[in-house]
């Protein structure tokens, strides 16, 4: 006689195991701060500033022109491991990542 098996005994899900990010530059915590700069934490523990004063205020500033307004930049988040803000406005994490190591700060400019 045969016995059954479970579904959960049968599921890839009870076998796979949870996805877990490798890329150290994958942000994990972020800051507003005043005059429009960022603390940010890394995934692997590096921590640095973001400095976007000379960017939001420039002419040349585009999309980045938003965060200007205090109160927007002070929306900053984290999502899916970068730096947002409301209206689709994001920085690049393996960019600012690779400036932090180097520097401590990442200016954008």
């Amino acid at each position: 006689m045969r016995t059954q098996s479970t579904a959960e005994q049968d599921s890839p899900f009870v076998l796979t195991p949870p996805i877990r990010s490798r890329m150290p530059w994958r942000v994990v915590g972020v800051e507003a701060l005043p005059e429009f700069c960022l603390r940010v934490r890394f995934m692997d523990g590096t921590e640095g500033a973001v400095d976007l004063a000379a960017l939001v205020r420039s002419p040349a500033a585009g999309v980045f022109s938003a965060l200007a307004d205090p109160a927007h930049f002070a929306q900053a988040r984290v999502e899916y491991g970068a730096v947002t803000w409301p209206g689709g406005i994001d920085l690049a994490p393996d960019a600012m990542y690779a400036e932090i190591k180097k520097a401590g700060t990442w200016v954008l400019q």
